[in-house]
Formats: structure tokens, C-alpha cells, sequence
């Protein structure tokens, strides 16, 4: 299924790192650094990882060399590379699409990823070559833009073309929903498999503010559906809208993204399994005579009043 426009992505992230985009970057360097959390989680050293998607090395910022030994940084945007920032590992810049990537089966003991894979097409594709890249027993790690992330914009800007132009188009990008993640990570090829989400809420002045922000993170919409022209009215009203139903008292108005995170291994024979189906010696039945008297003169003393 062909949802986003992958040329257009490529030029929005273009657009995004040719501006002044350090002060946009507040959101992905906040996930970056929950994703480098999750690795340090996990009691080993990688020899060699993969970033999928890395921007300006977002995850690899909070990493160090003594849990990452040499790091694979790939994206899609040439100028995201050359704006990467210092970091104790050693590193080497890949220029390659999120969709294709151009590794060898079994090659990587990490592989992570921030904030990229929700613009790509074929979600479940993407998954099966990050299992293909991975050696046996390597993880993956990653963070993604789901859920009802941005549901005050969509609403309000859906209200608002009903009301000035009779109808509405998508502004905002479709995004998976955490109940099918597991489900795709199965899919793939991944077991002992962890989702969870965070809800992360950043306040602005206003709608302008929102989409503004938006832009400079390089997050605009690139479905192949979506609108080329918002009228100055219907914005106007979606403002409008957006305060009456979402406004705090301050005057600010919220903007929700919700984040998915997940981590997956690529199954090897050394990993930990369940015990075969009925192996078990206690019954669920007896967890409810826990701390109960186990002898009868145990049970004569409790009966009996001081």
C-alpha cells in the first residue's frame, strides 16, 4: 500500500535541516534520549548497532562506547548527515532510505530507530529487513509517532473545513494504532516482544504555532491524499476551535503526540523459554491458602482466644 509521498518526505526533512531546526528538535532529542534508555536497559555490549533513521544522531548523543562499540548511522536525508553531532562511539554515516536498506542478513547486534518509521509505506516490510539485518539474539529497538497523536489538530481543522467548505480532507497523517504494533512485530519474525507508550504534551500559543513547528520538525503531512490548499478562513476558524475545545486557561492551546515504543529480539537457541505446557507443580488454586495455617495445632492456637 503506497500511503505517503516518500519524494516529498525527503524534500520536506530537506527544507527542515536547511533552516535554523535546532530549536525544533526538542521532541526527537526527548525521544532520542528514551530510546538510548531502553538500550542501556538491556545488561550487554553491542559491538555493532544501526540507526535507523537518525537525523542528527538523536539516539546516539546518549549512548557511549562502553555500550555501543561502532555505530551504523543511516538516513535518508543527506544534510541530516552532515549536521550529525559528536558522540563517543565510532561512527560511520550511511545515506539510504528507511525502505531499502542496503545491509547484509545477520550483520547487526542493535539495531535502533527514533521518530522514522511512521512515514514509511510498507511498515511490515520495514520490520522483516531490520529482522533480516540482525544477528541471532539481537534486539530492536524503536520509537514511533502513533495512536491519537495530534487528535486536537485533526479535529479542530475537520470542524472547520465543515463549516466554511462543506466537507474535509486529511491534514493530518494516519498513524498505527499501539494494538497492532505486537502484532506486526510477531509478524516479522521478532519474539519476547515489549510495546508501551508514552503521551508526550507540548504547549503553544496557537494553531499557527502547532503547524509552524510541525514544518520545522520536518512532520508535515505527506499522504498522497492530502489537501495542497488550507484557505486563511478555515485555518482562522480551526484556531478558533482549537482554543474553544482544547484551550488551557493560560491561553495555550496542547498538542499531544503519542509515542510507541517497542523491542523485539531475533530468536536464537540460547534465549530463555517458556516450560512446556502442563510442566508446572502448583496449582493457581493453591495460591489463595497462602499464609494460612498449615498444621492442625497451628490452627487450634489461631482458634483459640489469648
Amino acid at each position: 500500500m503506497n500511503v505517503f509521498d516518500r519524494t516529498m518526505k525527503r524534500k520536506q526533512k530537506k527544507w527542515a535541516i536547511s533552516e535554523d531546526s535546532d530549536k525544533y528538535d526538542y521532541l526527537r532529542n526527548e525521544v532520542g534520549s528514551r530510546v538510548a534508555d531502553r538500550v542501556y536497559d538491556i545488561a550487554r555490549t553491542f559491538p555493532l548497532a544501526l540507526d535507523i533513521g537518525c537525523g542528527k544522531s538523536h539516539i546516539a548523543e546518549h549512548l557511549s562506547k562502553d555500550i555501543v562499540e561502532r555505530f551504523i548511522m543511516a538516513d535518508a536525508s543527506e544534510n541530516a548527515l552532515r549536521q550529525k553531532r559528536t558522540c563517543e562511539m565510532h561512527t560511520h554515516c550511511v545515506l539510504a532510505d528507511e525502505e531499502f536498506l542496503p545491509f547484509k542478513e545477520n550483520t547487526f547486534d542493535l539495531v535502533v530507530s527514533s521518530l522514522s518509521l511512521h512515514w514509511i509505506n510498507d511498515l511490515p516490510g520495514a520490520l522483516k529487513q531490520i529482522h533480516q539485518v540482525l544477528k541471532p539474539d539481537g534486539a530492536f529497538i524503536g520509537a514511533m509517532v502513533g495512536g491519537e497523536t495530534l487528535y486536537e489538530l485533526r479535529c479542530s481543522l475537520q470542524l472547520a473545513e465543515l463549516e466554511r467548505e462543506g466537507g474535509f480532507a486529511p491534514h493530518v497523517s494516519p498513524y498505527t494504532a499501539v494494538t497492532d504494533l505486537g502484532h506486526l512485530l510477531g509478524q516479522a519474525g521478532f519474539n519476547m516482544l515489549t510495546v508501551d507508550i508514552d503521551e508526550i504534551q507540548v504547549h503553544f500559543p496557537g494553531i499557527h504555532e502547532v503547524m509552524t513547528d510541525l514544518q520545522g520538525m520536518g512532520e508535515s503531512n505527506c499522504a498522497w491524499n492530502r489537501k495542497s490548499l488550507l484557505h486563511r478562513d478555515t485555518i482562522l476558524a480551526a484556531g478558533a476551535i482549537y482554543k474553544e475545545m482544547y484551550g488551557n486557561e493560560d491561553g495555550s492551546v496542547p498538542a499531544t503526540f503519542d509515542i510507541l515504543y517497542m523491542i523485539g529480539w531475533k530468536p536464537d537457541e540460547t534465549q530463555p523459554k517458556p516450560a512446556k505446557r502442563g510442566s508446572g507443580t502448583v496449582s493457581f488454586g493453591d495460591l489463595s491458602k497462602i499464609g494460612q495455617p498449615t498444621t492442625p495445632e497451628q490452627s487450634e492456637r489461631i482458634s483459640k482466644p489469648k
